[in-house]
């Protein structure tokens, strides 16, 4: 149900509104606000604006809502977990992973070569793509259509191969028909990687934002017009990545037959190939070349269009394809599949390739780290500046594991009925390089297991030495050891987040270390590790054939689970909201790197929020609060940001459970560092940030004046320490959620209400601008006099003025103002 708004016959000043943004994991308008009965004012079912029935017709009756703003709540779950079709965005891990280093890049005056680290960075992503297709390349064309076909002992007991079995003699028998029949399958994958970049593209980056003047010079990326409007760049990287696809598979079709001709009578069929070959070189460049000039248009919006290119590159790179598959086809009456594919050398050159671009963006990373721009404030940046190169590590390596899980488990499968001794049934296996691969595996989770045991050791020691800080915050409750216990257990496990660092820049160190060796491995000998470890002395063979079989069990385990867990989302809507969870964090940000990764969903609720706080003071003159929780609050200080300076100054931001500091700062220095939050804050003047030490997420922002601070916290968590008359049954340790429930919330909304600037025709009210929490709150606990929890006493005296709205994360409020529900 939607609701048309007319306004222009309020006659009063308007209320003030107050618009929630959910965080991660998602949660309804109902729970939002509150109460069962509410309407959608604007947006669709992906994502949309709500208000409670009774609140819909607020702008006409202002009298009504004077004491309080008017709780609006924008839904924006849908945008992540929404149709069973996300389900398939499991399979694009490694591409949203290659995203994410592009925007990790440390803040630097050094414009070129930041621009250089970027390209390295959407080259990495481009070999993501060529690898993905390289391995259903070599499961459907190497293992199935090269060596089970043309092998009796396999294809005899697979009665949906038999008609292409070269013991039939069909027409399908001969190895290059084979071959064009098995590419259907890298063929369907890209169409389909295409389909979905394009319908979410259509769906995402097509949301034209607000045309605003051009940007003054030195203004923040997340200011700039253009920067939530990636059409033009997504669509170039995407013509590029379903060529390069394309072009995969016509080198897997052309170089097998093109390897048989060449030496042989006549001199036809080798012309044709080599102008094939020639041909899918020149396009290959082709592709590489839109690549390099995909960069994104951030200070304007870019609405133009590259159909040349897209046709071009596209149908030639289709039509290869086709050229190559009718070539491969070609009657050749004594060609027999005997061996591999010539694919091992595709899948070592890849990995070469992949470490070297890594190791370019991290020389690049670490030039720019030394070069900070004037303003820059080092805040803690992850990993010293190569938190991008690690993520990027982390992105090859894992397109490598389930690259060989899935290559390793398909030949398993494939030669699952072999009999030992039987003549022509073995099958020769993926290559080697993948079964290396797989072999580091163990030991990478051996290293990983002592690095978790030793932050297992200090977290123990560090909630010991929290139980004295834990008491001392509630000097007049009993204490008992098992509840101190419990509050210092959850601060300490909240610090956890802080050692994330550590864990990545181990596993990154190990696996690049073990890839280069399983590359020399592979290389060097040819063989798997169990092969060349077996003239080996000692325990060495036996070790080599454990690693080798337990990495290939642990890759198909996760395969497995990957797949399983796909499977249960598709179909299940809670579990599709635990892995939208994940995507809230990774996606937050636009496609710069790679075309085929999970959709941007900011770029549809930045616009959307900012829209609705300039259309709604525009119309009414009126206040807005911005109160964004989680994920929600980076979502709000992005909209804050692409407001025009006239519409920032009506809005104030509330933000709890915030990770702009404590995660987006450090990750992602170049966009939230410190100088940025900073220009943020003294953009708009009136921010307030609340926050617990028991919160694994949020934190506090470390800006603003000592008059005008922005963090306000830590807030009491728990409540109170035990039983008492105020608290007469346990509180819980909230950690993350229900900050509408503490008193400090609408001591702190009604604290910026006052310091923005009174609606038209309104009286000021009285107030100073430096007003803050008197709760006093300095420690874990805080002093039991704070009050109760808002939620005690629905409509007490003690809740006035908290608001009937439900948590911002998901919870029900706890409080009411005493108003009636209408």
């Amino acid at each position: 149900m939607t609701v048309e708004l007319d306004i222009r016959t309020a006659v009063s000043p308007p209320p003030a509104l107050e618009l929630l943004v959910h965080g991660v994991g998602g949660t309804t308008p109902e729970r939002m606000l509150g109460d069962p009965r509410t309407v959608r004012l604007a947006g669709d079912e992906t994502a949309g604006i709500h208000r409670r029935s009774c609140d819909a017709d607020a702008e006409q009756h202002p009298e009504r809502h004077q004491d309080e703003p008017v709780q609006e709540a924008y839904c924006w779950s849908n945008l992540t977990s929404g149709n069973g079709s996300r389900a398939l965005w499991l399979l694009l891990l490694p591409f949203m992973i290659a995203n994410l280093a592009h925007w990790m890049r440390p803040p630097s005056v050094r414009t070129r070569l930041a621009r250089g680290y970027e390209l390295l960075v959407r080259l990495l992503a481009l070999s993501l793509t060529v690898l993905l297709i390289a391995a259903v390349c070599e499961v459907a064309l190497d293992l199935v259509g090269w060596q089970c076909a043309g092998r009796a002992g396999c294809a005899r007991d697979k009665s949906w191969l038999g008609f292409a079995a070269v013991e039939r003699g069909g027409w399908w028998s001969e190895p290059g028909r084979r071959l064009a029949l098995a590419a259907a399958a890298p063929v369907a994958l890209t169409a389909l990687l295409w389909w979905l970049s394009r319908r979410t593209w259509s769906a995402y980056e097509s949301q034209r934002p607000a045309d605003r003047p051009a940007p003054q010079p030195g203004t923040p990326a997340l200011a700039l017009p253009g920067f939530w409007y990636g059409r033009r760049s997504v669509a170039r990287l995407r013509t590029a990545h379903t060529a390069a696809a394309l072009l995969t598979v016509t080198a897997a079709l052309c170089v097998p037959a093109l390897r048989y001709d060449t030496g042989r009578p006549g001199a036809l069929l080798p012309a044709v190939g080599w102008s094939l070959a020639g041909l899918t070189a020149l396009l290959a460049v082709a592709a590489v070349g839109v690549v390099c000039r995909a960069d994104r248009t951030e200070t304007g919006i870019d609405d133009a269009t590259d159909h040349l290119t897209t046709r071009v590159l596209l149908s030639g790179s289709a039509g290869t394809l086709l050229a190559a598959a009718l070539y491969g086809a070609w009657h050749r009456g004594s060609w027999v599949s005997t061996g591999r594919l010539p694919s091992a050398q595709t899948f070592t050159t890849l990995t070469v390739v992949q470490g070297v671009l890594v190791a370019a963006v991290g020389i690049a990373a670490a030039l720019l780290h030394r070069t900070p721009p004037a303003d820059f404030e080092d805040g803690g940046v992850a990993l010293r500046g190569l938190a991008g190169p690690a993520v990027a590590l982390l992105a090859c390596a894992l397109g490598g594991v389930l690259t060989g899980g899935v290559a390793q488990r398909a030949a398993d499968w494939l030669d699952g009925a072999r009999t030992p001794g039987e003549h022509g049934s073995s099958l020769a296996g993926p290559p080697a390089v993948l079964t290396w691969e797989a072999s580091v595996i163990p030991v990478v989770l051996a290293l990983l297991l002592v690095v978790s045991a030793a932050v297992a050791w200090r977290l123990r020691r560090r909630q010991r030495a929290l139980h004295r800080e834990v008491e001392a915050m509630y000097p007049e409750a009993e204490h008992h050891p098992a509840r101190t216990r419990q509050i210092a257990s959850a601060v300490a496990r909240a610090g956890l987040t802080d050692t994330a660092p550590l864990l990545i820049a181990v596993v990154c160190a190990a696996a690049f270390a073990l890839g280069a060796g399983a590359v020399a491995g592979a290389w060097a000998g040819g063989g798997t590790p169990g092969d060349e470890a077996a003239d080996a002395p000692g325990v060495l063979p036996a070790v080599a054939r454990t690693a080798q079989s337990l990495g290939s069990w642990l890759v198909g385990a996760g395969v497995v689970a990957l797949v399983t867990l796909g499977r249960r989302a598709y179909r299940d809507a809670s579990a599709r909201r635990t892995v939208g969870i994940l995507w809230d964090v990774g996606t937050f940000w636009p496609r710069a790197a790679h075309p085929f990764a999970p959709p941007c969903y900011a770029e549809r609720a930045v616009p959307d929020l900012s829209w609705r706080m300039a259309s709604w003071t525009e119309r009414t003159g009126g206040r807005i609060i911005l109160s964004g929780h989680s994920q929600g609050s980076v979502l709000s200080a992005a909209a804050v940001w692409q407001l025009d300076p006239a519409v920032r100054r009506r809005v104030a931001l509330l933000t709890y459970g915030c990770p702009l500091a404590r995660l987006y700062g450090r990750w992602f220095p170049a966009y939230f560092g410190p100088a940025r939050l900073r220009d943020l804050h003294d953009s708009m003047h009136t921010w307030c940030n609340l926050w617990r030490r028991t919160d694994p997420i949020g934190g506090p922002v470390g800006i603003g004046s000592a008059g005008q601070a922005v963090d306000c916290g830590p807030l009491p968590d728990p409540a109170a320490y035990g039983r008492s008359t105020r608290h007469p049954l346990p509180e819980p340790i909230l950690g993350h959620s229900d900050f509408q429930a503490d008193p400090s919330f609408a001591r702190q909304r009604a604290a910026l209400l006052r310091r923005l600037p009174p609606a038209a025709g309104a009286v000021p009210v009285q107030g100073g601008p430096g007003e803050s929490d008197e709760s006093g709150a300095a420690g874990i606990g805080g002093a039991e006099s704070g009050g109760a929890r808002a939620g005690a006493a629905r409509g007490g005296e003690a809740d006035k003025g908290l608001g009937r709205g439900g948590s911002a994360d998901g919870g029900p409020a706890q409080g009411s103002s005493g108003r009636s529900s209408g």
